[in-house]
């Protein structure tokens, strides 16, 4: 039973274990309600004895009445109290199991995985479905579970005592589920339409942010928000349809519980007048009637939201279920030289983004890569850093396979300066220190004087403290650039990767980066991406890359004098500079 909860409800062990326990405190709870009619018929019967003229007995005693009155009531609180810490405090805390474990799952995975993943939806499910989940669990799974066990050992005891009667209390329960559970296939078709629908709606408000300076640029916002508008109604419509759909189905099986009272009546009376029962029986079943079928309504009111689970847990299935990068964490390498053996990539299945590629970067030299965008030169550094696992060959870091490398422990070795910068809504201080998280501040502050951040820095209202927005939206693009560089420097790695790390900087900060550089990549494997032919000219090695292979390497002066791409890139770039408007 566990195994089987962990896996339909993808809970942890301890969460199936408290499932389990709470379904059994609502099946209690649900049970203790029905002692006050118990009672109720006991006091029933010693009333009306006399009046069918029944042996005469002493009149009720009051006391004893009140006395199990209140022994009830302390039982339901009781039964209650387990109820709610055995349901919701345990729902809270597997909650947060579940957010802990997706998040270290995400981490885990490669970036592949995101590249092919909508990063809102991914965020929605670490949020938004965690949340729902954690209400479904709270307020209608266990509630569900309980109800069915209650019920079914007071239907039982029901049929025991009166089978007649017993099948005429009972016989709407079973239409009533066959009612939600034939509606199941229709109502997660509309569910997983209307996610689909308020996904591309949320999507569409967040292009819209994030793309709001091009929409205005270029006169667009009519267009685009007559798009936003379209996605916002389609949304709407596949809301009011799911829950139309869930609404019929759930009120016919509520009316459907309703008719179970009247068929109590039709038939109580009918064997009452056929003298094949009595009127206290006929007073039990009706009195049973007022009560056993409320926890049922109340779960079918939250069907609807029972079903939402199953689209829910499938998304969380999915990513729980993807495989992961593996590998040791403790591995030890004959200096930092990174080869490329033969190696094969694709992003997607028959699009071949590298065949073949096969070069070496060696520690204490700068390895360029260079050639036409789309050649392989950013996914060639990413896949050095294992972003992403090779389809076919290798790649080393000092004569081991990175593949049978742990990504995190791999990536101790390396610093990295893209040309899309990252930066954190937090001070200058933090956003650097993210290179190396025990630095001082004084290290933090050398590192960035080193990476020419010191100029702009002391221009800032609260200096290193100064908080920069998100992702750094108070620098410019050099300046944010310059934070990089600095988180490299204060890593000092044996492998540095640099992918067009000056591409915005002006001529003048250009050069100082480029000697900062100069210190960082000092006796270290230098794996660079540069467009611009000079930036590379004095490179111990140029790896030439043109549509996924490699069409050139060797030094600068070598690669003139064969000829080919790489001669042909550098005469334009000649052309462009001496261009002028």
């Amino acid at each position: 039973m566990r195994k089987y909860l962990q896996n339909r409800f993808a809970l942890s062990e301890q969460g199936a274990k408290d499932l389990i326990k709470g379904s059994l405190y609502c099946a209690l709870a649900d049970i203790s309600l029905m002692a006050p009619l118990g009672l109720l018929v006991l006091l029933l019967d010693a009333l009306l004895k006399p009046i069918f003229g029944a042996p005469a007995s002493q009149p009720p005693d009051i006391v004893l009445y009140t006395v199990l009155g209140v022994l009830i009531l302390g039982l339901m609180y009781v039964c209650h109290w387990y109820q709610y810490t055995s349901v919701f405090v345990a729902t809270y805390a597997e909650s947060a199991t579940r957010r802990i474990s997706l998040a270290e799952k995400l981490r885990h995975l490669p970036l592949s995985y995101f590249g092919k993943k909508d990063l809102s939806d991914l965020t929605n499910t670490v949020m938004g479905d965690c949340a729902e989940l954690e209400h479904a669990f709270s307020h209608a799974i266990p509630q569900l579970i309980g109800a069915s066990i209650s019920t079914l050992l007071v239907g039982i005891g029901l049929l025991v005592f009166d089978w007649q009667m017993g099948l005429a209390l009972l016989w709407v329960i079973p239409v009533a589920l066959m009612i939600i559970l034939g509606s199941k296939r229709v109502h997660k078709s509309g569910v997983e339409k209307h996610y689909r629908a308020k996904r591309a709606c949320a999507d569409g408000i967040q292009e819209c942010l994030e793309t709001v300076q091009e929409i205005k640029a270029y006169n667009r916002e009519e267009a685009y928000l007559a798009g936003l508008d379209r996605k916002l109604d389609e949304a709407e419509r596949a809301q009011i349809s799911s829950e139309f759909t869930a609404g019929v189905f759930v009120k016919s099986a509520e009316m459907v519980l309703k008719l179970g009272l009247a068929t109590v009546v039709l038939v109580g009376s009918s064997l009452l007048i056929a003298g094949q029962t009595d009127l206290l029986t006929f007073l039990i079943f009706m009195i049973a009637a007022s009560r056993i079928y409320d926890p049922l309504s109340g779960v079918i009111a939250n069907i609807a939201e029972i079903i939402h689970v199953d689209v829910r847990i499938d998304r969380m299935n999915e990513i729980m279920r993807h495989p992961v990068q593996e590998g040791v964490e403790e591995y030890s390498t004959k200096g930092y030289d990174i080869v490329f053996d033969h190696v094969g990539f694709s992003y997607n299945e028959g699009e071949k983004v590298l065949n073949d590629v096969s070069f070496t970067a060696r520690q204490g030299e700068v390895t360029a890569l260079v050639g036409p965008s789309g050649g392989g030169k950013s996914t060639a550094t990413k896949l050095a850093a294992r972003f992403w696992d090779v389809d076919r060959g290798t790649i080393t870091l000092g004569g081991v396979d990175i593949s049978t490398v742990d990504p995190e422990a791999l990536l101790r070795n390396y610093a990295i300066v893209f040309q899309d910068v990252v930066l954190f809504n937090g001070t200058v201080m933090e956003n650097i220190r993210l290179g190396r998280r025990d630095a001082t501040d004084e290290e933090v502050m050398a590192a960035a004087k080193a990476a020419m951040c010191d100029e702009f820095v002391s221009r800032l209202p609260q200096g290193y403290r100064t908080v920069i927005g998100e992702n750094g939206s108070t620098l410019s693009g050099g300046e944010r650039q310059r934070i990089s560089i600095a988180r490299a420097l204060l890593k000092d790695a044996p492998v540095v990767l640099l992918d067009e790390a000056t591409a915005s900087l002006d001529v003048e900060n250009e050069t100082k980066i480029q000697t900062a550089l100069s210190r960082l990549i000092e006796d270290k494997t230098v794996l660079v991406i540069a467009h611009r032919m000079r930036t590379v000219a004095n490179a111990d090695r140029i790896v030439v890359l043109d549509g996924g292979y490699v069409a050139q390497q060797g030094t600068s002066d070598e690669l003139l004098k064969q000829g080919g791409l790489y001669k042909h890139m550098v005469g334009l770039q000649r052309q462009s500079m001496e261009w002028s408007i």
